[in-house]
């Protein structure tokens, strides 16, 4: 369930890279943790963050969690179907349940390649 053309953050935040475009949405292994959605936040058209930087949360019924941009980006798209439809991002986080669209403005090289991500979820599996 790690698709392998993606790059992972360790906070759990999938990039697809297309160019200077990206994709970014949180992983299967993520969802699972959280469970059942119920609410996303997510940020506006046009704001801008740096790696590591908080851009919106994400609740389920047993918790809620931040999620952190995985690149220097700006957004230039918001999955808004994700208002009314929240668990799109569990019955598809790698395709209907994206959450952000972004222009990468910054390096993509400290994230995870589909094999390092694996390690880190084994370990938290445990």
């Amino acid at each position: 369930m790690i698709p392998q053309e993606l790059l992972y953050a360790k906070s759990h935040e999938w990039l697809k890279v297309d160019g200077e475009n990206g994709v970014i949405g949180i992983t299967h292994f993520a969802q699972e943790q959280l469970g059942d959605l119920t609410f996303v936040e997510l940020p506006q058209e046009g704001d801008t963050f740096a790696a590591g930087d908080e851009f919106g949360s994400i609740e389920s019924v047993k918790a809620a969690s931040e999620m952190y941009a995985p690149v220097d980006c700006e957004v230039v798209a918001v999955n808004e179907a994700l208002e009314d439809a929240p668990e799109k991002v569990n019955e598809d986080p790698y395709g209907d349940g994206w959450l952000i669209k972004v222009k990468i403005t910054g390096p993509t090289d400290a994230l995870l390649d589909a094999a390092a991500y694996e390690k880190v979820t084994e370990e938290e599996a445990h």
